[in-house]
């Protein structure tokens, strides 16, 4: 909670025109595509490269997320990501020369009911297999790792007990943005803002470029990194793709004292909360249950997620909200992402991450970049292919692991 916010200098990126063509053009200048430009430069040495953004550099759902980092996942193919992920968070720091104030405070997730129970230990079974950090907390151990948590089994849904990742914690999401950022503009990739695709340049079965507000754009290869507008852009191209789009919400509190020391999740109640940097309780819960691109929510959500927060934190009775916002998450059947080619060629997908987008930034964007840069799917992303949906090799987190966050 000491951390000090890092002086910036002047500039951190240029702000250059577009060339008429580009070795590779990525869609969607929030973390996954700056991480995709960066890994394609630092890897593969692919420089020629332009990463274009309608509207400003990490301006939607990276900049609207709550920065829960985590790799506790039950499925193998899940966890093996988020904790390459992990690994990567750790070093990146010093890799990027930029404190972007990852903070390895620990996720509890709770457990209210038997089921949970299980779950919980199922999972932290499954981990510690995995050679993920995992641990079981019984409620006087939960109390002591998070004193404010209200382990009272007179309320409705009492704390059972919980799972904790110690290694797990919180970065500053905007701060990572421009790290990554920094970096890639150093290589020589254009970072283009104010640029919307608006359509596909195609000779025949393959992408050669893009349409843009900013003219036409030439490419060898197109990798879209767009979020939940994914569907939207491959609409364009006759490409329909299992992703259904909703609005997620989060909100802050005014500043606080330190006095929220983990991050607690809650999937049987539906709120997490953590304490940023600065002080303010930052919290969220699950998406909007409706179809949108609006980056906001219902009053409704809000409300519910308030009453699991005072539920959890009674000492929270007081404090007041000073914001809320949404994103817009673009979520599969199986609440995994899609990683790789398609049917398109040179056409590749980073898309369908749901609610658990940031905490993956690093390694969705080297196994993408691998992917674009050798045509063939990184070993990590290959359980992630737009096929499984039609082979049935589903990665059924919504059912193993229940919540995404």
């Amino acid at each position: 909670m000491s951390h000090e916010l890092p002086e910036h200098p002047d500039w951190l990126w240029r702000t250059p025109d577009p060339k008429r063509a580009y070795d590779v053009v990525i869609v969607g200048a929030g973390g996954h595509g700056l991480a995709t430009a960066y890994y394609l430069a630092r890897d593969h040495g692919i420089t020629d490269v332009a990463v274009l953004e309608r509207g400003w550099l990490a301006g939607g759902n990276m900049a609207r997320n709550t920065t829960i980092i985590r790799s506790n996942y039950l499925c193998d193919a899940s966890a093996a990501i988020y904790e390459h992920a992990l690994k990567l968070w750790e070093t990146l720091p010093e890799e990027l020369e930029y404190d972007f104030l990852f903070s390895q405070r620990g996720v509890l997730n709770l457990a209210h009911t038997l089921q949970d129970v299980r779950e919980g230990i199922r999972r932290v079974h499954a981990n510690r297999l995995g050679g993920i950090d995992a641990q079981w907390l019984d409620p006087d151990e939960v109390r002591a790792f998070c004193p404010i948590v209200n382990t009272s089994p007179e309320v409705r849904y009492p704390v059972l007990g919980a799972t904790l990742q110690p290694r797990a914690g919180i970065a500053k999401h905007d701060h990572v943005a421009w790290a990554l950022a920094r970096k890639a503009d150093a290589y020589g990739i254009d970072l283009i803002q104010g640029c919307e695709v608006t359509g596909f340049v195609r000779d025949g079965e393959r992408v050669v470029g893009v349409e843009t507000t900013r003219g036409r754009i030439g490419a060898g290869r197109v990798a879209l990194a767009a979020a939940g507008h994914t569907s939207t852009l491959a609409d364009l191209l006759g490409l329909r793709l299992p992703l259904q789009s909703h609005p997620l919400q989060a909100l802050v509190s005014e500043l606080l004292e330190p006095v929220h020391p983990t991050v607690v999740m809650s999937n049987h109640v539906h709120v997490y909360v953590s304490q940023a940097h600065k002080g303010e309780l930052v919290m969220g819960a699950g998406i909007d249950s409706y179809n949108g691109y609006g980056q906001r929510g219902s009053f409704h959500q809000i409300e519910h997620q308030m009453a699991a927060a005072l539920e959890l934190f009674p000492i929270f009775a007081r404090a007041h909200v000073l914001r809320t916002w949404g994103g817009i998450v673009d979520v599969t059947p199986d609440a995994s992402p899609i990683i790789g080619s398609t049917p398109i060629e040179n056409l590749y997908l980073n898309c369908g991450w749901g609610t658990g987008g940031f905490k993956a930034t690093p390694a969705s964007g080297r196994v993408y970049a691998d992917t674009i840069a050798t045509g063939t799917p990184h070993p990590l992303a290959a359980p992630f292919a737009l096929e499984r949906f039609t082979t049935g090799a589903l990665i059924d987190e919504h059912g193993a692991a229940a919540v995404a966050h």
